[in-house]
C-alpha cells in the first residue's frame, strides 16, 4: 500500500514523503491515527499544499526573526544591582533578570532562548547571546551598574 504521510513518523519517513506499507498497518495504524492518507492525485495536491504554506510560515518566522535581532543588536539593557564593598554583587544577574529587563523595554523573549553561561557576578558591559530562532542568534549588550 503506497501512502502520503501528514506527519513525520519514527523508522517510517518526514511529512509529504511517499511511502510503500504493509496494508494492514496502514489500514489498521496510520490511517485511523490521522499519520498518512492514500496515494491519489487530489492527497498529493493537497500535501504540496500544506508543504507551500509551511515553507511561507516558516519564511515569515525567519524574517521576524531577524528584525527582532536587529532591534536587539540596537538596544542596550541597563541592570541596577545592589553592591556591597569593592563593588561586588549581591547575588548574581541571570537570565530572569535579563528577561524581565527586556520585558519593561516592551521586547518579550522568553528566557529559556537568552543564552547565559554563567550569571553575571561583577559589574561591566556584557555581550550576552539571545537565540531567537534556530538560524537567528543576536547579542544583547548587558549593562550591569551599581544601583
Amino acid at each position: 500500500m503506497e501512502l502520503i504521510l501528514l506527519k513525520d513518523v519514527e523508522k517510517l519517513g518526514k511529512r509529504g514523503d511517499l511511502v510503500h506499507v504493509k496494508d494492514g498497518y496502514g489500514r489498521n495504524f496510520l490511517l485511523p491515527a490521522g499519520l498518512a492518507r492514500p496515494n491519489t492525485p487530489g492527497n498529493v495536491r493537497f500535501v504540496e499544499k500544506i508543504k507551500e504554506l509551511e515553507k511561507t510560515r516558516l519564511e515569515e518566522e525567519l524574517k521576524q526573526a531577524k528584525a527582532l535581532s536587529e532591534r536587539l543588536a540596537s538596544i542596550s539593557c541597563t541592570l541596577r544591582v545592589n553592591v556591597g564593598e569593592e563593588n561586588k554583587l549581591f547575588g548574581a544577574v541571570t537570565v530572569q533578570d535579563i528577561a524581565a529587563a527586556l520585558q519593561e523595554e516592551g521586547i518579550l523573549i522568553d528566557r529559556k532562548k537568552i543564552v547565559l553561561e554563567q550569571p553575571i557576578k561583577s559589574l561591566g558591559i556584557f555581550q550576552v547571546p539571545v537565540r531567537i530562532h534556530p538560524e537567528v542568534t543576536a547579542t544583547l549588550k548587558v549593562w550591569v551598574v551599581k544601583e
